[in-house]
């Protein structure tokens, strides 16, 4: 038994251990936080690392605020702590724009300040950056590169579970190069992938990210990240035209039979369904969201009943007893 306890001394929450400190002010608020931290330097050194093991930043940006402020402060903030390196785990960044009429080329400059921050976070678990209109313009006086692998070049991650990465594209934008490539070849812990942006073939060696379980992108980049890797779900983005019989027959060459298929961000006509059926036919649970038009059409014609094989129809039919289905007019968001 302590002295104190001997003593029947109370012990005052000052005297506890920082591991005890950090379980109590685990479950408040990022203000209760900031306000605990003005109250003595033995509260501020445990409430800060609490309050920068999670990074949230999202701003708008617009001709009068061109420059992403709220990531430039808290670049600075973190030179300023790099003792707190160790405690972030979590940062997530995204920029967007109510115009891209407005000057970009402070976001050149922004891009280099969040990599210069960004390299000494090795114990990253999770990581989501959108860049906006970043990549809309090229940077001049600069090596041709994504705005994103501006971000993330030379950087390592070796226990990353979760990565988004993306920026606004438009018609003759900076394209991804092999940074994307190396960067995502370096990730031996992800299980989590999302690459919002459009851009097709990745590649990546044959043993690079032995741990991806779930994929978010478009149908192209999808059918070179899922053969021989554990991919249980699979969200795709773009039109369903992108969805083809070749695409998807290289999408079920995973190591593990795909279970989740989301297709909701697309505007799905039926004979997709169909050639989904054919080449996944594993599926537990399947999204769509269909156009109104088109399934009207497809449903009056027959061609969904009449073109599908009788090998095929027990497949179609137990894969729609699973399906989500949302049905919007063509225009709808």
């Amino acid at each position: 038994m302590s002295p104190q306890a001997q003593n029947n001394c109370p012990i005052t929450i000052i005297a506890l251990p920082n591991e005890t400190l950090c379980t109590i002010f685990n479950d408040f608020t990022p203000p209760t936080l900031a306000i605990i931290a003005c109250l003595s330097h033995r509260f501020k050194d445990v409430a800060e690392r609490l309050l920068y093991s999670s990074i949230s930043l999202t701003e708008t940006l617009s001709e009068g605020r061109p420059s992403p402020e709220m990531t430039l402060r808290w670049c600075n903030s973190m030179r300023r702590r790099a003792h707190l390196i160790d405690a972030i785990k979590k940062l997530h960044i995204r920029w967007q724009a109510d115009t891209l009429n407005f000057p970009t080329h402070h976001l050149s400059t922004a891009c280099l300040n969040v990599a210069d921050v960004l390299r000494p976070l090795i114990y990253l678990e999770s990581l989501e950056i959108f860049l906006g209109p970043a990549n809309i313009v090229p940077a001049h006086g600069m090596e041709p590169m994504h705005a994103i692998e501006r971000v993330i070049s030379r950087c390592q991650f070796p226990l990353l579970r979760h990565c988004s990465l993306g920026a606004d594209t438009t018609k003759g934008a900076q394209p991804y190069t092999g940074v994307l490539t190396t960067f995502l070849a370096s990730l031996p812990s992800l299980r989590h992938l999302k690459l919002p942006s459009d851009h097709h073939a990745l590649d990546l060696p044959a043993d690079a990210m032995p741990n991806l379980s779930t994929f978010r992108g478009s149908a192209d980049t999808a059918a070179f990240l899922l053969p021989g890797r554990p991919v249980q779900a699979l969200s795709l983005i773009g039109h369903d035209s992108d969805v083809n019989r070749e695409n998807l027959g290289r999408m079920t060459y995973t190591t593990v039979p795909l279970r989740y298929l989301d297709l909701s961000a697309m505007s799905v006509r039926p004979i997709l369904v169909r050639n989904v059926s054919t080449h996944l036919p594993n599926l537990e649970v399947l999204r769509i969201k269909f156009a109104l038009r088109h399934t009207l059409h497809y449903a009056f014609s027959g061609i969904v009943s009449s073109s599908v094989t009788p090998g095929c129809t027990t497949t179609l039919n137990r894969i729609l007893e699973a399906t989500e289905i949302i049905v919007r007019p063509l225009g709808s968001p």
